[in-house]
């Protein structure tokens, strides 16, 4: 018997707002202090340089009014899960498009600062349940847009402060809600019940076809901490040496989930 399908999670768009507000404060704390010598310095993602990382973060916070801007369409056709098992059709694009960005930006901070406060300014709109906009990938609610977007601020946060050593902050609500998002999108791309996936304090999702368990602690569980899942989802770290570094226990035969990851790119 296939898996009972699960109610789609829900996020609530204050909640969603203010996170979103606070991680992109964050991002421009860092970023004001950065010497050129550290805009040039790797990312860690392949070609870019911090410089790229910050462009590519400005863009996901400055597409928030442009596609409010847009007609709307009729109705949603992409939820969050789809959203993320999407990405990486796309990823390509994105590379190419955040190379040429960063050639015509000379102030990167000044760019930030400016995208902050248009964001601030759209996201009345953006909160609405009922308004539905148009990206690259499909329509969604406005709404479940902006839990993307705290996404690719959480994500690149972290890249940014491991490249820079400069601390950048996660928002609690912004992480819990990328870790829940992350979660359930394993959970659609491996689904069953055989395995439990728990990244407390903010998720447990059980995943992966074979037999399920009915009572009692599940014979395959894994766990790690927050940060760390994120980082296995994007392929910031791998699963063996998630393992061996002691950031994810896993116990049971069928406790692996090095075919599934990474989800993102």
């Amino acid at each position: 018997m296939p898996p009972a399908a699960r109610r789609p999670r829900t996020y609530d768009p204050a909640r969603t707002a203010a996170a979103l507000t606070a991680q992109a404060g964050h991002v421009l704390d860092a970023a004001r202090t950065l010497s050129a010598e550290q805009l040039s310095a790797s990312s860690g993602l392949p070609g870019w340089d911090v410089l790229h990382l910050l462009v590519h973060t400005v863009r996901q916070i400055e597409v928030v009014p442009r596609v409010l801007a847009e007609p709307a369409p009729a109705k949603a056709d992409l939820d969050l899960t789809g959203w993320a098992r999407s990405t990486n059709r796309i990823a390509v694009n994105l590379d190419a498009d955040t190379r040429e960005a960063a050639l015509g930006t000379a102030d990167v901070v000044g760019r930030l600062e400016a995208a902050a406060g248009d964001l601030r300014a759209a996201l009345p709109e953006a909160v609405d349940p009922a308004r539905v906009i148009a990206i690259t990938l499909g329509a969604m609610r406005a709404p479940d847009f902006l839990v993307t977007r705290l996404v690719e601020l959480v994500v690149h946060s972290d890249d940014l402060a491991t490249a820079t050593g400069v601390p950048v902050p996660l928002d609690r609500q912004a992480l819990a809600a990328v870790v829940r998002l992350l979660a359930d999108t394993l959970a659609a791309t491996a689904p069953g019940n055989s395995v439990e996936v728990r990244v407390p304090p903010y998720a447990a999702v059980q995943c992966v076809a074979g037999p399920r368990h009915t009572r009692g602690t599940p014979p395959n569980v894994v766990e790690t901490d927050p940060v760390t899942w994120v980082r296995l989802v994007t392929g910031r770290t791998s699963w063996d040496a998630a393992l061996a570094a002691g950031a994810v226990s896993a116990s049971g035969e069928r406790a692996d989930l090095a075919p599934y990851l990474p989800l993102l790119g």
